[in-house]
């Protein structure tokens, strides 16, 4: 009986041993779990907007539409009918045009590419923000397409600081320097590009200095911006959905831009005026009475209800 009182006393070491093991692994995965919720994935620069998806009912009609506003030639030759197509506005941004089907909703403007620095660490940054999103694949790399809490599609397409900032300084004297749409909860908005993309308002004011009836969101390591469209009923018209949600283009001068298009042929509606902002614009509408505005880069006077808070967008 005594003789075999090592053995019991060795193999219970041997579990203690074990025991003690397992104890402190599970120490120092529970003492790192804070560290990981205190350190998350870094969010890659949002350096501004790529593209912008409009919704036609007649692609030809639209496309030589767009074509002469972005003073372009291009249009449908006899006999084409294509649904889906893009048009340049400078080197590094465009948009894009497609067919849209009689059931799709009153609002246009479908959707938005935002140019990033990594792709990829931008899937980690969402993934662990718990944002859905979906992968896709075309000739220039990955693509992350997510929803907004507004139906939106957010795109984003990878272009480094450098080569984003060059293609920049080198855009025509047209830029795509916002889009807006109407929103509904600001709140739920908010979380998104704010909270998680890390937007922040550039300037925000109302139809009366003591409302707000839009809101400018910037993009985080840029000029352009998006823009909340506030207030809008439920049972809003198409005109007044094609008003509100809308893009924008920045011009250096407003009233060269507004001979331009006078001398492309244009049909213009409105005269130039100097917006709530502060700025020189010009607004038209595309065969679909979606919004064309254009915007002279800087303010000409002080803006109503707020200052602007962020850098002015450069020719």
């Amino acid at each position: 009986m005594l003789s075999s009182a090592p053995k019991t006393s060795l193999a219970l070491s041997s579990r203690a041993k074990r025991g003690i093991c397992f104890c402190l692994i599970l120490t120092m995965l529970f003492l790192g779990a804070p560290n990981l919720a205190q350190n998350p994935p870094k969010r890659p620069h949002i350096l501004g907007i790529a593209d912008v998806h409009v919704l036609v009912s007649d692609f030809c009609r639209a496309r030589d539409f767009y074509a002469v506003v972005l003073g372009q030639s291009i249009c449908c030759e006899k006999g084409q009918n294509p649904t889906a197509g893009a048009l340049f506005v400078n080197r590094n941004q465009f948009v894009a045009l497609t067919t849209r089907s009689s059931l799709e909703s009153n609002n246009l403007i479908a959707g938005i590419a935002l140019a990033t620095s990594d792709v990829a660490a931008l899937r980690l940054y969402l993934t662990f923000h718990k944002v859905t999103f979906e992968v896709f694949k075309d000739p220039t790399g990955s693509i992350v397409v997510a929803i907004d809490p507004e139906g939106h599609r957010v795109s984003f397409v990878q272009w480094s600081d450098d080569v984003w900032k060059e293609a920049s300084g080198h855009r025509s004297s047209l830029s795509l320097i916002h889009a807006g749409f109407v929103v509904r909860d600001r709140a739920a908005t908010n979380h998104f590009y704010k909270d998680i993309l890390g937007f922040h308002v550039y300037w925000h004011g109302g139809m009366k200095d003591d409302q707000t009836d839009w809101v400018d969101m910037q993009v985080p390591d840029g000029t352009d911006w998006i823009e909340y469209m506030l207030n809008v009923p439920p049972d809003t018209d198409h005109h007044t959905l094609g008003v509100m949600n809308h893009i924008a283009l920045g011009v250096p001068d407003i009233h060269v831009a507004q001979n331009q298009l006078l001398s492309s042929g244009v049909k213009l509606t409105e005269e130039p005026h100097i917006g709530r902002g502060g700025k020189w614009q010009l607004n038209l509408y595309d065969p679909d009475g979606t919004r064309i505005e254009l915007m002279e880069f800087t303010p000409v006077q002080k803006p109503c209800c707020s200052e602007y808070t962020g850098p002015h967008p450069k020719p």
